[in-house]
């Protein structure tokens, strides 16, 4: 119910971007326009400088209201870019102006939106009343001519011509609509390298965030855990060191019950830290993905087929994200899906390693919706991967994810 709400308001919101959007698609490539033809006449005088500075300032703002439109009513949300710097000093701040290449892109922008606005308004409006008058064409001349006349193959035509015209006029809407949307997606939008930097960024804080709750949560089953247990077999050593002690002897059935505590103590302590060393570097990486992936869908309640193709071996850290994601994938298969059977496939080759999960289950899964896929996603784009989402509701569900296999 909710898809289908939007799927209509996204429709509607593009008959009105088409129709409301032209007075503002006029005003920006008329300034864009303008500004191109009078920075030009400038050039040469004092005042061409500062004009181009305020005229592209000034594009920005047009930039952002755009922006915001095309988000409102297509239903694409476009980044804004980053702000200007503001270096210290009117002619430096000038220059940072004139060199900023959001503003210059907006102006692009600006010229190429106008007449891609001019045509989304005759689709959406002047052709369905051309479809109208062209479908009552019989009519009006009847109206205007009264009493009896011939028939005339126009009578005929025209009610059909008008018909098909009409039935083209939504896919023509759609296809502006989308003209408009990827437009907007690549001039509106930071340039690509600064989107690059901010997804660094972003991979950085992400990947600095999740080393140190790894190692708080180490820190924290090192103390609770590991060094509680060792602390208990000190103290069982201590006890069996009384016993061989003891001024009647050694009390051999007391000794054997100690010994037999701390080989198990020690037993429960190794066990607690291979726990803790697979989390840091799982064993089974050290035969590659290929011994690895097998072993952690033996260990999966929900029946998994395995397929591998491993041309190639990535890099130890791409080679711990794939087996860390296939290990959250398969145990959200278990706890979330309700499925029957899953599917887990993985290739190498080529420079580019791929992770495929899917399963039978319920569906309905989405980024964003909990933790546990957003953080995945993060934790990949940390590596340059990323990670696509596939679960209409009903199922089934796939989940791939792509990463470099060098860094």
């Amino acid at each position: 119910m909710t898809e289908g709400r939007r799927y209509f308001s996204v429709r509607g919101g593009e008959w009105v971007f088409a129709v409301a959007g032209l007075p503002l698609a006029l005003l920006g490539g008329v300034y864009a326009l303008a500004v191109l033809y009078a920075g030009a006449l400038l050039s040469l005088t004092v005042l061409g400088l500062p004009f181009v500075v305020a005229a592209l300032l000034g594009a920005r703002g047009l930039g952002a209201l755009h922006r915001r439109l095309v988000g409102r009513l297509l239903g694409e949300r476009v980044e804004a870019p980053a702000g200007l710097p503001r270096p210290a000093g009117a002619v430096a701040r000038g220059r940072a102006v004139l060199t900023d290449p959001v503003a210059w892109r907006t102006l692009l922008y600006l010229v190429l939106r106008l007449p891609l606005g001019v045509l989304g308004f005759v689709a959406a409006l002047v052709l369905p009343l051309g479809c109208g008058w062209l479908i009552g064409c019989p009519l009006w001349v009847r109206l205007l001519q009264p009493g009896p006349r011939p028939a005339i193959w126009l009578d005929a035509a025209s009610p059909a011509l008008g018909l098909v015209l009409l039935s083209a006029v939504p896919g023509a809407i759609r296809a502006l609509s989308g003209a408009n949307r990827r437009l907007a997606r690549l001039l509106l939008g930071p340039a690509r390298a600064q989107q690059r930097v901010r997804e660094l960024e972003t991979a950085r804080a992400t990947l600095l965030a999740d080393n140190t709750d790894q190692l708080r949560r180490l820190e924290r089953d090192l103390h609770d855990g590991t060094q509680a247990r060792l602390v208990a077999l000190a103290i069982t050593l201590s006890l069996a060191e009384d016993a061989l002690a003891s001024v009647a002897g050694p009390d051999t059935g007391r000794l054997r019950t100690l010994v037999n505590r701390a080989r198990g103590q020690t037993d429960e302590t190794i066990a607690e830290l291979r726990r803790l060393t697979r989390g840091i570097h799982p064993v089974a990486l050290d035969g590659g993905l290929g011994e690895a992936l097998p072993g952690l869908t033996a260990t999966s309640p929900v029946p998994v087929t395995v397929r591998l193709d491993l041309r190639e071996r990535p890099d130890p850290v791409v080679e711990r994200a794939v087996y860390f994601c296939a290990a959250e994938l398969l145990t959200n298969v278990a706890k979330h899906s309700g499925a029957r059977s899953a599917g887990l496939a993985a290739s190498a080759a080529d420079g580019r390693v791929r992770l495929v999960v899917r399963d039978d289950g319920r569906g309905g899964a989405a980024l964003g919706a909990g933790t546990g896929l957003t953080g995945l996603a993060e934790r990949l784009a940390a590596v340059d991967g990323v990670l696509r989402l596939d679960s209409p509701p009903g199922g089934p569900t796939v989940v791939t994810a792509e990463l470099p296999a060098r860094l």
